[in-house]
Order: C-alpha cells, then sequence, then structure tokens
C-alpha cells in the first residue's frame, strides 16, 4: 500500500517546477492531491501527468496572495476530498529587479503576497482540522536565501523567505503539541522557470548541475512518511558541485 494512501494533499504553486514535482510524488504516494496557482494552463499540464499514472487531483485555481480566493480554493478541494492533511506551501515569486535601487512598491507587495502572505493565509486554512485530527504536515518551500543574505536572490526575495522560515519554525513551537509538524525546505539553487528571473539567467551547463525539482519531491516525501512522533523541523538540500563554492574549491583544488 502506497506511504500515504487515503491522505488529501493541497499543493500551491503546483503548475510547474518544484510544485508540480510534489504534487506528482504525493500522488504517487497515494494522496487526493488538490492542485492550486494562477495559470490553469500549468494546473491542467500537472494534473494530466498525475492521472496517467492513475493519480487522483483536483484543481482550485488561486493567486495566494488573496484572502478571498484562498478561502474559494480550500473549500473546493475539502468539499472534493475532505479534510486536508498535508499542505504544501510552494507558490512563490521573484523579479528580475532585485536591487534595492530597482524595488518599487508594487513589487514589494507582490513579493509579500506570494512568498509570505500566501503560506500565513494557507496555514490559516488547514490548521483548525488538523488541531481536530491531531495530526497534520505543513510544508513550507522557503529557500537557501532563507538561512542568509546572497546577493542573486535579492533583497524582497530574501527578506520574505526569512520571515516564511520563521513562520514554519513557529508553528512547530505553537503547534506541535496538537501532533502537527511544520517542514521547512530550503533548496539552493534549482532547475525550475524562476532561473529564467535571474538579471542573468544560468546556462544549460550550469543548470544541469542544479537540484532538479524530483529531487526535492523525494525530501518531501520523506518527511512526510515518517512517524508522526518525528519531524522534520528543516531541510537544506543544494547541489553536491555549488555554484557558491565552486570557482574558490577550483581554485584550491589547482593549488594542491
Amino acid at each position: 500500500m502506497p506511504a500515504l494512501n487515503g491522505k488529501t494533499a493541497w499543493v500551491t504553486g503546483a503548475g510547474t517546477g518544484i510544485g508540480r514535482a510534489i504534487a506528482v510524488e504525493l500522488a504517487r504516494a497515494g494522496c487526493k492531491v488538490g492542485l492550486s496557482g494562477r495559470t490553469r494552463g500549468t494546473l491542467d499540464e500537472t494534473a494530466a501527468a498525475i492521472r496517467s499514472e492513475g493519480g487522483i487531483c483536483t484543481i482550485a485555481t488561486c493567486d495566494v496572495g488573496h484572502a478571498g480566493q484562498v478561502d474559494a480554493a480550500w473549500n473546493a478541494v475539502v468539499a472534493e476530498f475532505g479534510d486536508i492533511d498535508i499542505l504544501v506551501n510552494n507558490a512563490g515569486w521573484n523579479t528580475p529587479n532585485r536591487a534595492w535601487k530597482q524595488l518599487t512598491p508594487e513589487i514589494v507587495q507582490q513579493m509579500v503576497g506570494a512568498n509570505l502572505t500566501g503560506p500565513f493565509l494557507c496555514t490559516m486554512k488547514v490548521l483548525p482540522a488538523m488541531r481536530t485530527q491531531r495530526d497534520g504536515v505543513v510544508v513550507n518551500v522557503a529557500s537557501l536565501a532563507a538561512t542568509g543574505i546572497f546577493m542573486v536572490s535579492g533583497v524582497s526575495y530574501t527578506a520574505t523567505k526569512h520571515a516564511a522560515r520563521a513562520m514554519s519554525l513557529s508553528l512547530n513551537a505553537e503547534e506541535g503539541i496538537h501532533g502537527i509538524r511544520a517542514v521547512c525546505i530550503n533548496p539552493g539553487e534549482v532547475e525550475t522557470p524562476i532561473m529564467d528571473k535571474r538579471p542573468q539567467p544560468p546556462s544549460a551547463e550550469a543548470r544541469a548541475l542544479m537540484v532538479q525539482p524530483e529531487d526535492v519531491a523525494a525530501a518531501v516525501l520523506f518527511a512526510c512518511t515518517l512517524p508522526p512522533r518525528s519531524c522534520v523541523s528543516e531541510l537544506t538540500i543544494v547541489p553536491t558541485d555549488n555554484n557558491f563554492y565552486r570557482a574558490d574549491a577550483t581554485a584550491i583544488a589547482a593549488r594542491s
């Protein structure tokens, strides 16, 4: 029997990249999966991938930064599959205009909405049922940018991901007594469409060395399938040949 057979999962940002990979992996593990995102076309593609393997899913489009849309999406998933056992807060956004001197109020507002307001709104929707059943997993896909200051990530992305990480860790502190586990996943460079938003998008060769979406999905599945008594509160996953260290490591190897 699949590890998560009969569970209901809700994945935001499920149309592409990490979110699609997580949704497919959870469906393979036996979950009924609610797929949310802003673009119906990409969600349809994720749904087709799940259904082609015999998985069960439903689509509930929403922009997670808007409370009314989150309410409607949550209601749709619960009406279809019942209370949510696993929430994956994966929806996120970054901008090519990442330096302080490039920021606008609109950029900051959109960044906070996607990367911070969204996880708060979605989490608040699932917590009451999780408290009642004394079980539930909230996976927050943050970033390596949540653990330090990396200029390539940009100031607004870095700030919102730091906040999302704090939200995840504080959720464990308060809700662990109710059997609720929050998992903060901090991926380094992952080969996803968000790389195209960098001021200088990486080459195909560089992308091949990055963590792949299915690698993050495997980490999420591991965290979700541990016994309820154990919680992976935080997990960092980075490329083995890490671009941040490659130049220095190559120079050290040449000297030796």
